[in-house]
């Protein structure tokens, strides 16, 4: 299933995308906010990815890898909407983490729109949520964005503060 929006292809993920999704996930600076830091092994990659492929196999739907119209073969990010378990409470959820060349040019944007407009429109999803560290400016700024508001906090990091819970709502 694959969907496109004005510069980005948003494809299911492949085994061959582990490389660069551990890439991704392997640099410290796309995790600079996620307490858990980042990955330090390939095979935590494996396991991250092996939960995408199953997710799209039950649900027909999950993180995307995302790559630029101009350059489909090379992931950029991974990205979309998936279940997830906010503590006991599973909820559907907006999720990105794109490579720091992409930083700073509006694809988390371009990302959060599409998949939430894939939520809404093919699953008839009535909300969508997405988890933001509360010192994470610019992803609080994309999902502000998007539409998406504050909705409450989460206390999902012991010892750390709570993290913020934004929600969008079908129209």
């Amino acid at each position: 299933m694959h969907r496109t929006t004005a510069r980005l292809i948003l494809r299911p993920p492949q085994a061959e995308d582990l490389p660069r999704l551990f890439a991704i996930y392997g640099d410290p600076a796309t995790h600079q906010f996620n307490p858990a830091g980042p990955l330090t092994e390939l095979h935590q990659a494996e396991t991250l990815l092996d939960g995408w492929l199953r997710h799209w196999q039950d649900h027909g739907y999950g993180q995307w890898a995302i790559a630029r119209r101009e350059a489909p073969e090379h992931v950029i990010g991974f990205g979309g909407i998936a279940l997830y378990n906010y503590l006991d409470v599973q909820r559907l959820n907006l999720g990105y983490r794109f490579d720091t060349a992409a930083w700073g040019q509006g694809f988390a944007t371009e990302l959060g729109n599409a998949a939430l407009a894939f939520a809404f429109d093919a699953l008839k999803a009535e909300q969508v949520f997405a988890l933001v560290r509360p010192s994470h400016q610019a992803s609080i700024g994309v999902l502000e964005k998007i539409g998406m508001q504050r909705f409450g906090e989460l206390d999902d990091v012991p010892g750390q503060p709570q993290s913020l819970v934004y929600v969008a709502h079908r129209t």
